[in-house]
């Protein structure tokens, strides 16, 4: 009896250590999986469960790059940029509140899957944009960004990488032409690749040269 006692006595603080230990473990996990200055997932997380997603359910897939980013650093500073990338992981997340999937890709570049057919898609891209281009506020004055965003829709088992590229097409025809979105139509590629992204992305090159 007293072996016993004396054994559970021992456990205890062996098992309350270890279950700090694992929660610690899963905060960190959870912290390597999320941008720390939005708070939005990052790509891999985010590609993960994205896949998952398109496999199960028509979904708009949309790539959002910022316009006029590093003329807000330029004019601000890198805080008042930071601030920038703070106010769109908040439309983000708020836009997948209840369905849907967010992630910073990198940069002032980020994604979304939304739940939304063809004929949904341009009024969800529209409504985003109205968003995101809303003045945020910053040490006591309004700022704002414009943004560039790509659409596609997709149907169940849909291929994401395939989406993503389509979607970013379309973000460049919406750069191109001076912001706003643009909906792509299928995800047959439309612009030449290069090593599976399109040519004339950062970091990618071309014969002739980067582009």
């Amino acid at each position: 009896m007293n072996a016993t006692l004396t054994a559970l006595a021992t456990a205890g603080p062996l098992a309350a250590g270890w279950s700090l230990h694992t929660l610690r473990l899963h905060r960190r996990i959870e912290a390597a999986r999320r941008d720390p200055l939005t708070g939005l997932p990052t790509r891999v997380w985010f590609e993960a469960k994205a896949r998952r997603r398109l496999v199960r359910s028509a979904a708009a897939v949309l790539v959002i790059d910022l316009d006029g980013f590093k003329a807000l650093n330029d004019s601000y500073g890198h805080a008042a940029g930071d601030a920038a990338l703070v106010h769109t992981g908040r439309v983000l997340a708020d836009c997948v509140r209840h369905w849907g999937l967010a992630a910073r890709l990198g940069g002032d570049e980020f994604a979304l899957v939304l739940p939304a057919n063809a004929h949904r898609v341009r009024f969800e891209a529209s409504r985003l944009h109205a968003r995101l281009v809303r003045p945020f506020a910053y040490e006591g004055r309004e700022l704002a960004v414009g943004a560039s965003i790509g659409a596609v829709a997709t149907q169940p088992g849909a291929d994401l990488s395939a989406a993503l590229r389509r979607a970013d097409e379309a973000m460049y025809a919406a750069k191109q032409t001076g912001g706003g979105y643009f909906v792509a139509l299928g995800l047959t590629p439309a612009l030449p690749a290069v090593n599976g992204r399109r040519a004339g992305r950062p970091g990618t090159t071309a014969m002739g040269g980067e582009r």
